[in-house]
């Protein structure tokens, strides 16, 4: 049995949770956030305990890893529209840096032009300084796959460690080349 599949998804009071053919929708504070999921699961909410579960038909391959996959889905679906989620990105070396113009990113990481990269709908972008980028949203995926896009722009080199990197990030660095006197 899927150890995180039969947990149920606990509601919080402020979130609306509906089931309509397939789809679940979940509405809460921050945003609205839909999901088709498999037709093999099979989706309940009950309204009096406030809690999701997912059940799955039987014990077939696909039908476990679907089966959690499912319920981590709509944990990250509930999670988001009560918190939100938020991904910050450092930028290291001399000259490089970050601000936000009309909508967009514009990126100076050491090209002869900047990069300019708009955000999708439902993303917001804070550049509190030149060297800080913070992603918010409330759906985890979009979240996580700008912060990647961003940061594919410029990823940190293991000599000097320039580049965009995650807040926290540790990048390895290695030696450069060292000339031995010889004879």
């Amino acid at each position: 049995m899927s150890r995180i599949g039969k947990q149920p998804v606990s509601v919080p009071a402020n979130v609306k949770v509906q089931l309509v053919n397939g789809t679940i929708k979940v509405e809460g504070p921050r945003g609205k956030l839909e999901l088709a999921y498999h037709p093999n699961m099979r989706v309940k909410y009950d309204e009096g305990k406030r809690v999701i579960t997912v059940e799955r038909p039987n014990d077939e391959r696909l039908n476990r890893a679907l089966h959690g996959l499912t319920r981590s889905l709509i944990n990250n679906m509930v999670k988001g529209v009560v918190n939100g989620y938020e991904k910050r990105l450092k930028i290291e070396g001399i000259g490089y840096q970050a601000k936000y113009e009309k909508g967009n990113i514009v990126l100076t990481v050491g090209f002869a032009n900047p990069i300019s990269i708009k955000p999708p709908e439902g993303i917001l972008v804070e550049v509190p300084d030149p060297n800080t980028i913070i992603i918010k949203g409330v759906d985890k995926q979009k979240v996580g796959q700008f912060a990647a896009e961003v940061r594919r722009v410029r990823p940190p080199e293991p000599y000097k460690g320039k580049g965009i990197r995650y807040e926290g990030e540790v990048v390895r660095m290695k030696e450069g080349k060292t000339f031995a006197s010889g004879g």
